[in-house]
């Protein structure tokens, strides 16, 4: 794992990035979910006002790893930074890239001036709960996950 590099994304990650979003999507059996482009990740990251940034974990030029973010607001805590997604690639799971990844992300949102990180995960992938709970996450099953697609 000597050659894990973390970084900042840059546009021209997008479609190595964009391979990680659909394995992910495999793994959530989601596949069909998935109507994001290259075209689209490049005009919203890296358009006139980027909806987005993602920190790349890189073996040997080959992006491995991702964590995607955006700001939120909170009513009660100010700027947040939602972490959309961490994914690494199947193959170098368990050798500690996720968590190299999520402090990444984590400093990035303390350097932003949040008041926070927050973050959604599925109640079945038991491996990722038990990752954020070493971390000290509180998991809150009193709020209700909504949304209305267009």
């Amino acid at each position: 794992m000597e050659n894990i590099k973390i970084r900042e994304g840059k546009k021209e990650d997008s479609p190595q990035v964009f391979e990680l979003i659909k394995e992910l999507s495999v793994f959530e059996k989601l596949e069909h979910e998935v109507e994001n482009t290259i075209e689209g990740l490049i005009e919203d990251g890296f358009g006139t006002n980027p909806l987005y940034g993602f920190i790349v974990a890189e073996n040997n030029l080959k992006i491995i790893g991702l964590s995607l973010y955006y700001f939120r607001y909170s009513t009660w805590k100010r700027k947040r930074l939602y972490l959309e997604d961490i994914i690494v690639n199947e193959a170098f799971r368990g050798q500690g890239i996720g968590k190299k990844l999520f402090e990444f992300t984590i400093q990035k949102a303390k350097d932003l001036g949040c008041s926070g990180l927050q973050l959604q995960v599925l109640d079945w992938n038991q491996p990722a709960i038990d990752f954020y709970k070493s971390y000290n996450l509180k998991l809150d099953p009193s709020w209700v996950n909504a949304s209305l697609d267009f």
